[in-house]
């Protein structure tokens, strides 16, 4: 089947050095897959793309078969919200995809808010079995589908005797811990007096604190800051290390981690929200707890010293990248697509108003 889909929801990886969301991907994908796909919004403000979103809703609204809605917490559910109550006017079926390591606890604090969207929509869809189980709203419903990658995008190396490279790769914001991997590459630097990390990622808030606990802890030559990596840059990034870094307090499906694995470095994660329901300890990662930075060091230096160690975790995290490969995905999305779309064949859409 090909129905006409649109892609609705924060599309800001369009702009100039802004993160590539899930939503982009997966409609560039459809799109050379010679699916028919729209897409909004990429305004910068959440508040003009919610009115863009709609506008184009209403505008598109004979040309679209299905809306697959990108659903995030705090703020941007109340644009789910909205965007939801539009689509059920225009009697257009809606696919929901929830999206964040906050929505769980999001859900805990308005319990029948998060209710009452989802159960407007035709189908839910969740990129990890750990957000299926925490978002209770929907776990009657929910469909399991994971984040997609182009594989071939991603040039796999087996780390078999890694070098001490270590790269870290995310926003620079409290949520994703960076000062542990600072702390991290400090430890390890007494036993590997060579040791290197790479921090790469949009400043949040956060970098000028960073860099300046890199310059107290005298590793101002040991570690780079390059900033936003495009998708050359990162490719090149990831190529050229050894060791992934994973140092978030909150987490669900992270493409960064299915990245790292897909180009054979070898992770080590916090065991935090979907990490563990992603990764397989000792067999696709080393999982360390929460914060804790000595953990890591300690799992970073088995994997420098430790025959075999790395090279099992190179090979487990290319068999989890592979599990998101497009064939895979594509297939379980056209079976979602497919559900939705069944009971509006003979009734012309009365089943979603």
């Amino acid at each position: 089947m090909s129905a006409r889909l649109c892609f609705v929801g924060p599309m800001i990886g369009r702009n100039p050095g802004q993160v590539t969301t899930q939503a982009e991907v997966q409609a560039d994908l459809f799109g050379s897959s010679g699916w028919t796909v729209r897409e909004t919004s990429r305004a910068p403000s959440r508040w003009i793309r919610l009115l863009d979103m709609v506008w184009c809703l209403v505008r598109w609204r004979r040309s679209i078969d299905i809306v697959v809605l990108s659903v995030f917490s705090g703020p941007a559910f109340l644009v789910a919200d909205v965007t939801i109550l539009v689509a059920r006017w225009l009697r257009l079926p809606v696919v929901a995809v929830l999206h964040g390591g906050s929505l769980p606890d999001f859900e805990r604090r308005h319990p029948h808010w998060v209710r009452r969207v989802l159960a407007r929509t035709q189908a839910v869809v969740a990129p990890s079995s750990y957000l299926a189980s925490q978002v209770m709203a929907s776990a009657d419903r929910v469909q399991i589908i994971p984040n997609v990658l182009g594989l071939g995008d991603y040039v796999f190396r087996l780390r078999s005797a890694p070098q001490p490279r270590l790269l870290w790769m995310r926003t620079f914001h409290p949520l994703y811990n960076p000062e542990m991997a600072v702390q991290v590459l400090s430890q390890v630097r007494v036993a590997t007096p060579g040791a290197v990390l790479t921090m790469a990622g949009q400043d949040k808030g956060c970098l000028d604190a960073i860099q300046a606990e890199a310059q107290r802890r005298s590793l101002a030559d040991a570690i780079t800051f390059p900033g936003f990596l495009d998708a050359p840059a990162k490719r090149d990034a990831l190529d050229a290390h050894d060791i992934f870094l994973h140092t978030n307090h909150v987490d669900n499906a992270p493409v960064s981690v299915l990245e790292a694995a897909a180009s054979g470095l070898p992770i080590v994660a916090t065991s935090v929200g979907g990490i563990p329901w992603l990764l397989e300890n000792e067999r696709s990662a080393l999982l360390v707890p929460d914060g804790d930075a000595a953990a890591m060091v300690q799992a970073v230096k088995r994997l420098l010293t430790e025959p075999g160690l790395a090279e099992r975790l190179s090979m487990g995290g290319r068999q989890v990248a592979e599990a998101s490969s497009w064939p895979v995905v594509l297939d379980a999305w056209e079976d979602v697509f497919e559900s939705v779309l069944r009971p509006t064949s003979s009734t012309n859409g009365s089943e979603v108003a």
